[in-house]
């Protein structure tokens, strides 16, 4: 672990925030993991809370597909920088109508319609099972979920803030179709994104506490009446939302007590399945920043 640091926050921006405003940039560094490179450089910054990771998701000029993130080399990144917590951000499509664009939600829930990205860091020789019930660390939720409805009660009355809301994660890069959405819709859903998997899966095994601002950009396409959507509207919907995030972030981030009573820190204690005399040297080493504490 990168001990020059010692950064308790990381913050990875989905699409429309590549950087974070209302902070003080201390310097961006590079860092080479196990698993390639990540999305790009990561942007110290410091707030009155103390320090905070930033990492563009899809890299700064918005060059990355969701499937083509290097989630596997972000994680790791920012658990060496010593972070416990991960606030990532993310566009989404709604699925509901009372959840409107430019409203804000902290899903409680995933569905995973992803098709083969790498979403774990077993493998290769270990075999390890983390618990994934509830994907989002709620002690981290619960405290995000109280900051913002104090910000949005004195700055934004007019916009809501829904914290029960399922996140299905699809594909992509095209958006669903009508019959996509309408299933999705069947299934309860409030939003749908492309992002949360396998980010949110890798920080649990990381032992990071996770949760997920997701922004509203449009009603996907089971809205009758309504143009499908399209890349016009979404833009200027995600340009309301960055900077409408851009000025919560720096609010939650002086705030954040840093305490979990979910056992985050220790998700993957009883996970490895795999004796480790019989686990190979390189697998060892390449997830000793992870699991070198349970292996010996």
């Amino acid at each position: 672990m990168n001990r020059q640091h010692e950064i308790s926050v990381g913050v990875i921006g989905g699409s429309g925030v590549y950087e974070l405003s209302g902070v003080k940039v201390i310097e961006e560094i590079a860092i080479d993991t196990p698993f390639g490179s990540p999305s790009d450089r990561i942007v110290i910054a410091s707030t009155s809370g103390g320090k905070v990771a930033f990492l563009p998701r899809h890299g700064k000029g918005h060059r990355l597909l969701p499937s083509e993130v290097p989630s596997k080399a972000n994680i790791w990144a920012l658990k060496s920088l010593g972070v416990r917590q991960i606030i990532g951000v993310s566009a989404v499509g709604s699925l509901k109508e009372e959840i409107r664009p430019t409203d804000i939600v902290l899903p409680s829930q995933i569905i995973d319609r992803t098709k083969g990205r790498p979403s774990t860091y077993f493998g290769n020789g270990i075999v390890g099972h983390v618990s994934f019930a509830d994907p989002f660390c709620e002690d981290l939720r619960a405290e995000i979920s109280g900051y913002i409805a104090e910000y949005l009660a004195s700055n934004h009355p007019g916009k809501r803030l829904f914290t029960d809301e399922t996140y299905v994660c699809m594909e992509g890069p095209q958006f669903s179709t009508r019959a996509e959405s309408e299933l999705h819709r069947s299934w309860g859903a409030g939003v749908i994104g492309m992002t949360a998997v396998p980010e949110s899966k890798l920080a649990r095994e990381a032992e990071i506490c996770y949760a997920m601002i997701a922004l509203p950009t449009d009603y996907d396409c089971w809205r009758e009446g309504e143009a499908a959507v399209d890349v016009s509207q979404i833009v200027a919907n995600m340009e309301e939302n960055n900077r409408t995030v851009n000025l919560l972030l720096p609010y939650i981030l002086e705030r954040l007590s840093g305490k979990c009573s979910r056992g985050c820190s220790e998700a993957a204690k009883f996970a490895v399945m795999t004796r480790p005399d019989v686990i190979p040297a390189e697998t060892k080493d390449r997830l000793s920043l992870f699991y070198g504490k349970y292996l010996g």
